[in-house]
Parts: C-alpha cells; sequence; structure tokens
C-alpha cells in the first residue's frame, strides 16, 4: 500500500492514518531563478537569459543553464535537508522550464522534476511541486518572470496552457507518493477575483482527470495573503496556503537596523500583532474545514542583531500552535543586503558577484562564464555555503 497523503478536515494524514505535520523548506533559485538569490537587482528571469544570450550565444546559455542546475542544488542537499529533520520541500519552477512553446514540453527540463522525486523517494521526504511562474506571469514581479503587466488574467489562452501543464504534470507523478502534491499557483495578484476562483476550478478539473491521489495546494489572491476571496472548492483533498513574511520592513531588512519587538508610535511589531494576523487564517481554517500550509515565510538574517530570530521564533510558535504546515524561504542563496536569505548563505566576493558594484550578481555572468566557468560551478555547490547558525536552530526546534 503506498503510503499517499491525504486531507481530512483540517489535518494531513499519511497511508498509514498517522496525522502529518509538514516542516520544511524551499528550494528557491533553482529551477526559477530569482535575481536577489545572485545577488542581482531584482528583474524577470527571462531578461537575465536574454542579456546573456545577446553578449555570449545561446549555446552558452545551454551550459549555463545544465550547470547550474547541476550543481546549485544536488543529491547531498537533500540528504541534508532530511538529516537536519525536515519532511517536506517546496519545489518552485518556472513554466519555461517544462514549456517549450505552448503544449509542448522539454524533456531537459522535467529531467529536473523526475530527478527531485527521484531523490525525495529515495530519502523519504516530501515533496510539493510549485509553480512559481505560469505563461503571461501571474503577477507583475521579478519572481513571476515578468515583463511588467499579469498576462495570466489578461489572456485566457495562458490559463488554458496551464491546466494542460499542470494535467500533464499530474499524469507523470500521478503514482509518486512522495509526492505531496501540487502547489497550482504562486502569489497571483489579481482584482478579478471570480476569475480567479475560475481559473482554480479549472486547473482543479484538469489535475482530477488524470490524478485523484495528490494534495492540491490552493494559494490566496495578493501574494498569497488573501485565502477569504477563494470560493470553497468542490474537492476533498485541497489545502489552503497562505504566505507570510509581515512585517516587510523587518524581515526584508527594508528599515535596516529595525528591532523586534517594537513599539513606537509609527510602528508596532510584536508577537501579540502576529498572532492577531494569523487569527484570520485560523478561523477560516476552522470554517471551512481545510488545512492551513504557510508555503513561504522567512527572514534576512543578521545575528539577531534586529531581533529577527525572535520574530521567527515567534511564527514558528504560532504556525505550531495552529497546526499550520509550513516551508521555510529559503534553503540557501548568496548573501545580499535584503530579503530572505536562508538557511544557508553564500558570503564570499569572487568577480561575478561583486558586491561593490555597479554591476553585480548574475548580470556580471556573461563577463566570467568562459574564463572562470569552473570556479563559478564551485562557487554554487553547498559546500561553499556558511550555515545561519541561529535560523537553523529556530526552524530545528520547532520541526
Amino acid at each position: 500500500m503506498k503510503n499517499f497523503l491525504r486531507v481530512k478536515g483540517t489535518k494531513i494524514y499519511d497511508g498509514r492514518k498517522q496525522a502529518v505535520s509538514l516542516r520544511g523548506v524551499n528550494l528557491g533559485g533553482w529551477l526559477m531563478m530569482e535575481a536577489y538569490f545572485m545577488h542581482s537587482p531584482n528583474t524577470a528571469e527571462q531578461l537575465f537569459k536574454k542579456n546573456f544570450v545577446k553578449h555570449l550565444s545561446p549555446s552558452a546559455l545551454k551550459s549555463f543553464e545544465k550547470s547550474f542546475r547541476d550543481n546549485f542544488i544536488r543529491e547531498a542537499d537533500i540528504k541534508t535537508i532530511k538529516s537536519l529533520g525536515f519532511n517536506c520541500m517546496r519545489v518552485p519552477f518556472n513554466c519555461r522550464l517544462i514549456e517549450t512553446k505552448p503544449y509542448s514540453y522539454s524533456k531537459t527540463g522535467l529531467s529536473y522534476l523526475d530527478r527531485v522525486v527521484a531523490w525525495a523517494r529515495k530519502y523519504k521526504i516530501w515533496v510539493i511541486l510549485d509553480l512559481h511562474a505560469a505563461p503571461g506571469a501571474q503577477n507583475n514581479d521579478w519572481h513571476g518572470d515578468s515583463l511588467g503587466p499579469a498576462d495570466l488574467w489578461a489572456k485566457e489562452s495562458n490559463r488554458k496552457r496551464v491546466y494542460a501543464l499542470w494535467q500533464f504534470i499530474a499524469k507523470r507523478y500521478k503514482e509518486e507518493e512522495w509526492v505531496a502534491g501540487y502547489d497550482v499557483l504562486n502569489e497571483s495578484v489579481t482584482t478579478n477575483t471570480k476569475l480567479l476562483n475560475s481559473f482554480y476550478k479549472k486547473a482543479i478539473e484538469a489535475i482530477r482527470a488524470v490524478d485523484t491521489k495528490h494534495i492540491l495546494f490552493i494559494e490566496g489572491n495578493n501574494w498569497a495573503t488573501d485565502i477569504k476571496c477563494l470560493d470553497e472548492f468542490d474537492d476533498d483533498n485541497y489545502v489552503l496556503s497562505i504566505h507570510n513574511y509581515e512585517p516587510l520592513d523587518l524581515t526584508f531588512n527594508f528599515v535596516p537596523f529595525l528591532k523586534y519587538p517594537l513599539k513606537s508610535k509609527k510602528r508596532t511589531y510584536n508577537k501579540a500583532l502576529l498572532k492577531k494576523h494569523l487569527d484570520q487564517y485560523v478561523k477560516i481554517s476552522k470554517k471551512r474545514n481545510v488545512p492551513i500550509y504557510v508555503g513561504e515565510f522567512g527572514v534576512h538574517y543578521r545575528k539577531n542583531t534586529c531581533g529577527e530570530i525572535d520574530w521567527l521564533t515567534d511564527v514558528l510558535d504560532l504556525f505550531n500552535k495552529n497546526n499550520f504546515h509550513w516551508t521555510y524561504w529559503t534553503y540557501k542563496a548568496v548573501k545580499h543586503y535584503m530579503f530572505p536569505d536562508g538557511i544557508f548563505s553564500y558570503y564570499e566576493n569572487p568577480p561575478w558577484v561583486n558586491r561593490p558594484g555597479p554591476v553585480t550578481g548574475w548580470n556580471t555572468y556573461y563577463l566570467h562564464w568562459r574564463k572562470s566557468k569552473a570556479a563559478m560551478i564551485r562557487s554554487w555547490r553547498s559546500k561553499e555555503f556558511k550555515e545561519n547558525k541561529l535560523t537553523l536552530k529556530a526552524l530545528r526546534n520547532h520541526v
């Protein structure tokens, strides 16, 4: 008997009818490249690649993509994640990894999803496949690989491509017990919630036509913060998913040296306020009788000089108290000045990081790829990254 996860009420159970609490990390920046992971100003992945080709060649880009994907996350990383006590990993991917053109899919791109599913099977750790960037983009930001507009909502043809893509993926992995499920769409942003609900209903229908075994993770609108706008879907195996980075000024280090906890005339940030924010999701979970999964949350690491680990400890306490499932953002990244930067960070400053600027990170790659390829590849491997000790300690105390 296979050990598929399944939703029952507000809990998730395994095939042996034992309650499971998903506790894990995101493999951010790997199959959906986000610029800040490589210490660059945030621009769409497709713009980076176009610039790389402009200065080098399509064959150079192909070589770069393979080298990066083969080295940024390796089997050893999955073994590490398991050894740290986590039981789950969320894998964000760009639709362009798989979809070479509408309704045409890349065997090379698929091989990376196959690879991570095989690793999950080997190390007995659940994997959630997350469509992080959809055809046309579901929001107008870089992490949707958007060039400005969110054309997923403007064009029905883009939405139909999502339904087909998910049906293709679900058919491929329908018998994989260590696939926890499918995160249907990352961080949608639309003013048309009627259209959003219609999209989810059609996506659910497409997936369920080929796969009735896996959990569907349904994210809220407005960067996965609003689940109240979502309908109650005609499916008995789905989870409502939220993201939680509140307050951004602290967690993203948008206001340097901002302290937590804080109470002043301008701001109040403390555990009571965090609880009040999360209580809205607790009420919806109970009312609709569905679990809550925090697909993303994280904080910029400063060795707790600003109380950011105290924030992390408080939110983890609240998540666990409320029986929320969670995956931390993120596993690893090049150390930046802003944004959540992971359990492991790369602190060195070779020419392809170049923190002094004016051009930094992946925007320098075309300058160094041909002469420094081997060294660049080594720098992407996790053994070159240092553990952010207090972040990891807080997480391990809550798994």
